[in-house]
């Protein structure tokens, strides 16, 4: 078993996570191809991301409490289980509806490896420590969505729209493996509590205030990530002509912004602590916000859209797991069920902004360019309203 404080712990807890990203990323360079393949319209095609994260959001809910009852090694192994069975169903899916059935259940899955990985960091460390460790594994996790629309592109260009999906089930049952195998189980397990007894777990994290006040501004951010994941396949690819294999790249290039953001976060949270690098992060999407509307307005077109997209990426990457790390802090003996509703609600927002988004996106750059404005601004203003909540000054 790996021990805590070890490169090697961090990086496969990075990649337990990686599978978010990775299962959304891997697919975006298909998805023309797929409404093409199944005669299905872009905003049908779309669902299969937007209910893929209510999928995500429903699972956490429910791996959450489990994995403060029975531990979290548990969850992750059965989780990554449940993900290569789905994502087997949707490998063979002939229709739209059926290959919608299947993403829905990969996000069952697959939420509960994230969801008791955040559980895990929070056994091991807490404050600035769990802060800069999420943000060390959010380095490592950034490179997912760089390689995943690359390998996506490169799958979709040499075997069609089928070969991701064989791709993610051989690196699925890979990682449940390695949970297997190499992961220590951090939480002592405990009785089952009755549904009474989970509702009102729930009721106690949901209305603490710090406990709100970060996850607030963490969600709305994380809106702004979907508006681009659902609108830059259309928009680029659509609008600006790109081939799949072209979109991937500047994709990839538009996250390297997130890795820039985590390290940064991992060298700055020690010095100016969770809030404050949380609020570089902030206003860091807010100036990608204003420069989204202007590359929609045509300035510099779709150069600086990629670049806003990365500059706000960079802040997602200061922000999130400083937000995630102080919501859990007061919830030591029930950080999956803090998690779970950390995941529940980020997920939802991004898949009212994505649903959003790519019902509207057509051959339109303005539904992208204002979700990315609006959620930029948003939690930059979030950020300044409820900092007195947050650092416990009122």
């Amino acid at each position: 078993m790996l021990r805590p404080d070890t490169l090697a712990l961090t990086a496969l807890l990075a990649f337990l996570t990686s599978f978010g990203p990775l299962s959304v990323d891997l697919y975006l360079p298909s998805m023309p191809a797929i409404a093409a393949a199944l005669a299905a319209p872009p905003a049908h095609v779309q669902l299969t991301i937007s209910l893929y994260l209510v999928g995500f959001a429903i699972g956490q809910v429910v791996h959450g409490p489990i994995s403060d009852r029975i531990g979290r090694k548990p969850i992750i192994v059965l989780s990554f289980v449940l993900y290569c069975v789905a994502t087997l169903i949707c490998l063979v899916s002939t229709s739209i509806t059926v290959l919608i059935a299947g993403r829905f259940l990969q996000a069952l899955g697959v939420s509960g490896s994230i969801v008791a990985v955040r559980a895990v960091v929070r056994d091991l460390y807490e404050g600035v420590r769990a802060g800069r460790q999420l943000s060390s594994m959010g380095v490592l996790m950034g490179f997912a969505p760089i390689i995943a629309p690359l390998t996506g592109g490169v799958l979709q260009t040499a075997f069609g729209w089928r070969a991701g999906f064989v791709f993610l089930i051989a690196v699925g049952a890979l990682a449940g493996y390695l949970a297997w195998r190499f992961l220590p189980e951090t939480h002592h397990a405990r009785s089952a509590p009755s549904l009474a007894g989970l509702l009102r777990n729930y009721r106690r994290v949901a209305t603490h205030r710090i406990f709100l006040a970060n996850l607030l501004v963490g969600a709305v951010a994380y809106g702004g990530l979907f508006a681009w994941i659902a609108g830059s396949p259309f928009v680029l690819q659509f609008v600006f002509g790109f081939s799949p294999l072209a979109y991937a790249i500047a994709y990839a290039g538009s996250c390297l912004g997130f890795v820039a953001g985590s390290t940064l976060a991992t060298r700055l949270v020690m010095r100016l602590g969770l809030d404050r690098t949380a609020g570089l992060g902030a206003g860091s999407c807010a100036i990608a916000a204003a420069g989204m509307v202007l590359g929609a307005t045509g300035w510099f077109s779709e150069a600086l859209l990629i670049a806003a997209a990365a500059f706000y990426l960079l802040g997602l990457g200061l922000m999130q797991s400083q937000l995630v790390a102080a919501a859990l802090t007061p919830f030591p003996d029930d950080a999956g069920t803090a998690s779970a509703l950390i995941g529940f609600v980020q997920q939802c927002a991004g898949a009212i902004v994505g649903t959003a988004v790519g019902a509207l996106v057509g051959a339109s750059i303005w539904p992208m360019a204002l979700g990315i404005a609006i959620t930029g601004g948003g939690a930059l203003a979030l950020w300044v309203v409820t900092r007195r909540v947050r650092t416990g000054k009122s």
